[in-house]
C-alpha cells in the first residue's frame, strides 16, 4: 500500500496535458484513492481498490488509463471499463471526455437500452476505451463489432454492484475473452466475501488499496431513523421536503413504488423526476440531467441509480423504503456529502425493517440516531421474533439475483 503523502497531482509524474485537463476539470489535490492507486496503475501494476462512494474512484482509474493509453499505438481499443449500470457508464464516459482531450484519449459508450447501430458507428470512430455493461458488450461480441483480443487493460468498475445485479456469469465469459497479458483494476466500494473469487479470476499479483474501511460512510453525512408505518410514509415525506429546499434522492424498493411516490409528489407541488429500470435510455438521462440541474429538486429512484449518480449538490438522501441488503445503505446515503461535502440520509422504517435497521447498523458497527420528533418503537413481546429477511431480497435463501443465468436469455440487460 502507498505509504508516502502525495498532496498534488503533480507529483504523481503526469503528463502536462493531463495536468492541464486535471486542473481545468477542478482537481486541485488527489483524493486518499487516487493518491494510493494512481501511482501503482502507472506502473502497470494490477491494483485492487476499495473506498466508499465519492471520494474520486473513477478518476482513480481514468487518470493512469489515460496516461498510458496515450503512449499505445491508435487503431482499435486498448482498454476496457466495465461497470453495472447505465447512469454509471455515462458517467465515467463523461470524466474521460473531460480528462482525455489534451492526451487525445477517446471512449465509446456500450449499453443496454441505446440504438444498436449508433454504438457500431462510435466503435467505427476507433475508440481507445470502451465503457460498457456487460449484457450489451457479450451482444456486440456476439455479432462480431468487438474483438477483445487488443485490449491491454481491464478495469472493473463497482465490481461488488455487478455481482449483486447478477452479472457474474457474462463476467466470466468476458475475462474468458480477455488477452491473458494485461493490467487489470479492480474498483469497489464495499470488499463481499463473494468478491474474493472474481478477484482471484481476474487479477495477479495485485496491490490493495484501501482508502476507508469498506463499510463505513462519509463523515459528512448526518444519519437518521424514522419509526413509521407503510401508511404514514407519503405524509411523513411531504413534511420533511418542506422543511429547507436542499435537492433530494429518494429511494424506493421498487419500480411501481417509484413511479406512484412520484405521482403523489407531483401532485403536492414538487418538481420531481423519477428513475428506474424500465424508464428508456433516454427518460433516465433527461431525469439525470434535469436533477443535476435543478429543474428536479426531487429524483424518485430506484436502487439502480445508487451507483451512477454523481451529482455534486445532493443535500438530502431519503430511504423511503429500506434496502435489502445492508451494503446498499452505504452506497445510497453515499449520493451526498460527496467530495467532502455535508449532507443528510433519513430512513423510514417500519416495523417490518427493525431487522433491516439492526443489519445495517452492525455493518456500521454502531447505531443511527433516532430523528427528532421520532418515537422509538416498543420492545417485541417476549419470545416473538421479526420476520426472517432474506438479505437480496429475492426470495430465495443465499445467492445473488439472476445468479446462475445464461449470458443470452434472461440477462440483465442495464
Amino acid at each position: 500500500m502507498q505509504t508516502t503523502a502525495i498532496n498534488s497531482f503533480h507529483a504523481l509524474g503526469l503528463s502536462e496535458p493531463l495536468l492541464r485537463d486535471i486542473a481545468r476539470a477542478g482537481f486541485t489535490e488527489p483524493t486518499p484513492i487516487q493518491a494510493q492507486a494512481i501511482p501503482y496503475a502507472l506502473q502497470g501494476r494490477d491494483v485492487v481498490g476499495c473506498a466508499q462512494t465519492g471520494t474520486g474512484k473513477t478518476a482513480a482509474f481514468v487518470i493512469p488509463l489515460i496516461e498510458g493509453l496515450a503512449a499505445m499505438p491508435k487503431g482499435s481499443p486498448r482498454a476496457l471499463i466495465l461497470v453495472p449500470t447505465r447512469e454509471l457508464a455515462i458517467q465515467v464516459q463523461e470524466v474521460i471526455d473531460t480528462l482525455g482531450r489534451q492526451m487525445h484519449v477517446s471512449a465509446t459508450t456500450i449499453v443496454g437500452g441505446a440504438d444498436m447501430q449508433a454504438q457500431v458507428r462510435g466503435l467505427r470512430q476507433r475508440p481507445d476505451i470502451l465503457v460498457a455493461t456487460p449484457g450489451r458488450l457479450l451482444d456486440h461480441m456476439w455479432n462480431g463489432t468487438v474483438n477483445l483480443v487488443p485490449m491491454k487493460i481491464l478495469v472493473l468498475d463497482e465490481a461488488d454492484r455487478m455481482l449483486d445485479m447478477g452479472f457474474a456469469p457474462q463476467i466470466n465469459q468476458i475475462l474468458d475473452a480477455m488477452p491473458g497479458e494485461r493490467q487489470t483494476l479492480l474498483f469497489s466500494a464495499t470488499m463481499p466475501a463473494d468478491l474474493a473469487s472474481l478477484a482471484r479470476a481476474s487479477v495477479k499479483n495485485p496491490v490493495r488499496v484501501m482508502a476507508a474501511p469498506p463499510a463505513t460512510t462519509a463523515d459528512g453525512i448526518t444519519q437518521a431513523v424514522h419509526h413509521t408505518t407503510h401508511d404514514s410514509k407519503a405524509n411523513l415525506l411531504v413534511s420533511l421536503l418542506g422543511e429547507n429546499k436542499d435537492s433530494v434522492l429518494v429511494f424506493t424498493r421498487t419500480k411501481h413504488r417509484a413511479d406512484k411516490l412520484g405521482r403523489v409528489l407531483g401532485s403536492a407541488g414538487h418538481k420531481v423526476a423519477v428513475i428506474h429500470g424500465n424508464r428508456s435510455l433516454s427518460q433516465r438521462r433527461a431525469a439525470l440531467e434535469g436533477f443535476k440541474r435543478g429543474t428536479f429538486r426531487v429524483l424518485v429512484a430506484t436502487d439502480i441509480a445508487a451507483r451512477g449518480i454523481d451529482v455534486a449538490s445532493i443535500g438530502h438522501v431519503i430511504n423511503f423504503d429500506m434496502p435489502n441488503c445492508p451494503e446498499d445503505y452505504v452506497h445510497r446515503i453515499g449520493r451526498t456529502a460527496r467530495m467532502n461535502a455535508t449532507g443528510r440520509a433519513t430512513s423510514f422504517v417500519t416495523a417490518e425493517d427493525r431487522g433491516q435497521l439492526h443489519a445495517i447498523e452492525k455493518l456500521l458497527g454502531q447505531p443511527v440516531p433516532l430523528a427528532a420528533g421520532s418515537q422509538a418503537p416498543a420492545s417485541p413481546a417476549c419470545g416473538s421474533e421479526q420476520p426472517t429477511r432474506h438479505r437480496y431480497g429475492n426470495g430465495r435463501p443465499g445467492g445473488r439475483q439472476h445468479a446462475g443465468r445464461g449470458a443470452w436469455q434472461g440477462t440483465p440487460r442495464h
